[in-house]
């Protein structure tokens, strides 16, 4: 891609890393030594004169002298901050010949997290009160038209202005990320991205090919499947997950789910219904509502380890009360102790509006009926509604483009990673991006979303020998979580 001639100064701007308190990390999590700088770019690229915007950035130092260069990381969301990811990676491959070589550099994108301008869509107190976070809901309230105006003219008030609501795209980061290389002195781009980390990184790939040294790809987003297909992809998985967590719990007598597996959906609707009308008791006097119970127990989808607690939280909901499935989807949301959110799930909203296809109110229509048949423990059981794209009235058009990242000349041989019954970004999508990008794909057995910080031997040596010698795993090579 053609670089204009008034980026030379963004691209020669040199960062000054200063000594930075590390994030909040589990408790017996490894101490790192982290490093904190700011990136400048511009808010429009095709005025590069114009307004411009600052990228946080946190670099863990590489533990060995045989530095290799840079590992730029990407959570996913979008709307994550990397900064909190490349401090949490560290801990976990602490004891990676990864972080002996590379200094591991999370960045949070335009809008996210400490960049600024920052994206800020409602008040704490709308968000506790059920404020839409998603351009398709498939929920009891649809958006209507003056609800899709209003959060327009919101996010905008709130984030700086209609045109830093218009330049949070993909395309917008993946130019960020080049910038990026450029003044971490690396000539090519090392980057390991997680489930939306991965359409970031595809981005780049077609956009920069010649610039990319390594790509390891995670929980892989499809580049072939329009949103529609997507989301019912994603429902699809999510309705897997269920099962095989209600299969579990079936195994025990006491199973609020029951003992029957195939019933689990039907005793779960059983169960979360009636919150629509009355939601259930929570110790804090917020109740728990049906949209809320049914988002906790999503949030436990993404892997086997939150199971537990969402059967916890069903066992609760039997006796009346919702603290558990509350304390799930409370995480979910990043909503802290003292009432306070997170604003990466409205950033999150903000990036699709600008990545994913419009929909008319019939196609919006369609989809979130396809949500519901594909993932029927969600369904609320009433008349759907005309539903509405909350993106309808964005001030521009999307600016991705499906499919992506086909068709690609000049790219080095990439790595996907994807796990078998991943219930975010199915296993296929993964071996579709393996194939547009013409590169490894590591296939591993497992139920949950990603696998790079599931601290797995056999995945940590593949993804070594790949970042560290650009070893690209023979076909059909496999590990099991």
């Amino acid at each position: 891609m053609a670089r204009s001639a008034g980026l030379a100064r963004f691209y020669q701007q040199k960062l000054v890393f200063k000594p930075c308190d590390p994030p909040k990390l589990p408790p017996g999590a490894p101490v790192v030594r982290t490093e904190c700088a700011r990136l400048k770019v511009p808010l429009d690229y095709r005025k590069p004169k114009g307004r411009q915007a600052e990228t946080a950035l946190l670099r863990v130092p590489a533990r060995g002298g045989d530095r290799i260069g840079s590992l730029v990381l990407n959570p996913g969301g979008p709307g994550f901050p990397g900064t909190t990811h490349a401090a949490l990676t560290a801990a976990i491959w602490a004891k990676s010949p990864i972080t002996e070589r590379f200094d591991l550099v999370g960045f949070d994108p335009r809008g996210v997290g400490g960049s600024k301008p920052a994206l800020d869509c409602y008040t704490d107190a709308q968000r506790d009160h059920g404020a839409k976070l998603s351009s398709t809901p498939a929920g009891l309230d649809d958006w209507t038209e003056r609800e899709t105006r209003r959060l327009v003219e919101q996010c905008a008030a709130r984030s700086g202005g209609k045109q830093v609501i218009a330049h949070v795209g993909t395309r917008d980061v993946a130019r960020d990320m080049d910038v990026l290389r450029q003044a971490l002195g690396d000539a090519k781009l090392s980057f390991a991205g997680t489930s939306y980390g991965t359409r970031l990184g595809a981005v780049y790939a077609e956009m920069f090919p010649r610039n990319v040294r390594a790509l390891v790809l995670d929980g892989a987003m499809d580049p072939l499947a329009d949103t529609y297909e997507r989301r019912v992809q994603q429902a699809t998985g999510m309705q897997r997950s269920f099962e095989r967590m209600a299969a579990s719990c079936a195994t025990r007598p006491d199973c609020p789910l029951g003992t029957d597996p195939k019933r689990a959906t039907q005793a779960f609707q059983r169960l979360v219904r009636p919150l629509i009308d009355k939601p259930a008791r929570t110790s804090d006097g917020r109740g728990l509502t049906f949209e809320q119970a049914v988002e906790g127990m999503t949030a436990a989808m993404y892997g086997p380890a939150a199971w537990p607690a969402a059967i916890a939280g069903m066992a609760e909901l039997k006796a009346g009360k919702g603290d558990t499935l509350q304390k799930l989807r409370d995480g979910y949301h990043e909503r802290g102790a003292d009432g306070h959110y997170s604003r990466s799930l409205e950033a999150t909203l903000v990036i699709n509006c600008l990545d994913e296809e419009r929909h008319t109110p019939e196609q919006e229509t369609a989809m979130n009926r396809a949500w519901f048949k594909a993932a029927p423990f969600t369904d609320h059981g009433r008349t759907i509604k005309q539903a509405r794209d909350g993106c309808e009235h964005w001030p521009v058009k999307p600016t991705l483009g499906y499919p992506y990242a086909t068709n690609i000349k000049g790219l080095p041989g990439t790595l996907t990673v994807s796990v078998t019954n991943d219930p975010i970004t199915p296993h296929q999508g993964g071996v579709n991006l393996a194939k547009a990008l013409g590169g490894g794909l590591l296939t591993v057995e497992g139920d949950q979303h990603g696998a790079l910080l599931a601290g797995n031997a056999c995945v940590g040596k593949v993804v070594a020998a790949y970042l560290i010698d650009l070893e690209v795993p023979a076909a059909g090579t496999r590990c099991k979580l």
